[in-house]
C-alpha cells in the first residue's frame, strides 16, 4: 500500500514538473511575441523605381541599352534612379523619351526592327511578301 502511495506521489511530482515546464514555455512564447519586431526598412530596388516611371516600350529600350552598353549602364541606372527619387524626373518615360535621353548622353541605342505586312489577317515579313510576289 505504501508502494502505491509512493508511486502516486512520484506521479504527482512529475505532473507538477511538467505543468511548470509548459507554463514557462508559454510565458517565454508570450514575451517573444510581445517584443517589437524591427520593421525592415524596405528600400525599393532600382527596377521597382524604374518600373513606376517606365511606360509602354521603355523596358525594351532599357534592356537593349543594357545589352549594348554593359559597362556604362550601371552608372546611368544609378543616376536615373537618383533623379527619380529626388523628384527631378516626374513624368512617365516611354520608349521614345528614353531613346532621346540615351542619344543626348551619347548612347545611340539600336533596336531590332522588323517590317511586317498584314494581309488577310495574317502578318507576313517583308521577305515573305516579296517571295510570294516574285
Amino acid at each position: 500500500m505504501q508502494a502505491d502511495r509512493q508511486m502516486d506521489d512520484e506521479l504527482e511530482r512529475l505532473k507538477q514538473r511538467r505543468l511548470m515546464e509548459m507554463q514557462r514555455q508559454m510565458l517565454l512564447k508570450q514575451i517573444k511575441d510581445q517584443e517589437p519586431k524591427p520593421e525592415p526598412s524596405k528600400e525599393p530596388t532600382n527596377d521597382e523605381v524604374l518600373g513606376r516611371h517606365f511606360k509602354e516600350r521603355a523596358w525594351e529600350v532599357w534592356n537593349a541599352a543594357k545589352a549594348q552598353y554593359p559597362q556604362v549602364m550601371p552608372q546611368v541606372e544609378k543616376l536615373l534612379v537618383d533623379a527619380i527619387k529626388q523628384g527631378k524626373v516626374k513624368d512617365a518615360l516611354d520608349g521614345a523619351n528614353l531613346m532621346g535621353f540615351f542619344r543626348q548622353i551619347g548612347l545611340p541605342v539600336r533596336l531590332e526592327t522588323r517590317i511586317r505586312i498584314s494581309e488577310h489577317g495574317e502578318l507576313k515579313t517583308l521577305e515573305q511578301k516579296m517571295k510570294e510576289e516574285g
